[in-house]
């Protein structure tokens, strides 16, 4: 019973601890911080589209978004990893708090409004990975300094 008790009120703690500490961050990530947050979520969601290759993932990243199945459906599991997509729904106010978190200062005054004139260009589509591309479609043609994982 007291170990129970104790591990409840370590946890409790150390979310106290790191909500404070996260009140305190200032500017975002650094680039490098960010390039490797991205190549995790590339180490997870790749194996789960063979068809998709480094190459393809490459150019993704690069903005040239191939118009197939297999990338489309990389591309929402990207999103869905980065909290901005969920069943097939743009998660505007979620892509927002990921940018002020994980994108250093110098990206986040044109993702902002990018962000906003793509928040419903998934409206209408059934399919989640459809609804994913067109999203960043979007994002890709509204905001010159583009990065995706």
């Amino acid at each position: 019973m007291f170990g129970k008790i104790s591990n409840n009120l370590i946890i409790v703690c150390l979310v106290f601890v790191c909500l404070d500490k996260s009140a305190n961050v200032h500017g975002g990530a650094t680039e490098e911080q960010m390039r490797s947050a991205a190549n995790l979520m590339r180490d997870v969601c790749l194996p789960k589209f063979p068809k998709v290759n480094k190459e393809t993932a490459d150019e993704i990243r690069n903005g040239n978004l191939p118009d197939n199945k297999d990338a489309k459906c990389y591309i929402n599991c990207i999103m869905e990893m980065m909290q901005t997509m969920k069943k097939g729904k743009f998660l505007y106010e979620g892509a927002l708090k990921q940018v002020d978190l994980l994108m250093p200062d110098s990206y986040k005054d044109e993702y902002r409004p990018g962000l906003a004139k793509c928040k419903d260009s998934a409206n209408g589509i059934k399919n989640n990975c459809d609804a994913a591309y067109a999203v960043l479609t979007c994002l890709r043609s509204e905001i010159t300094k583009f990065v995706f994982p």
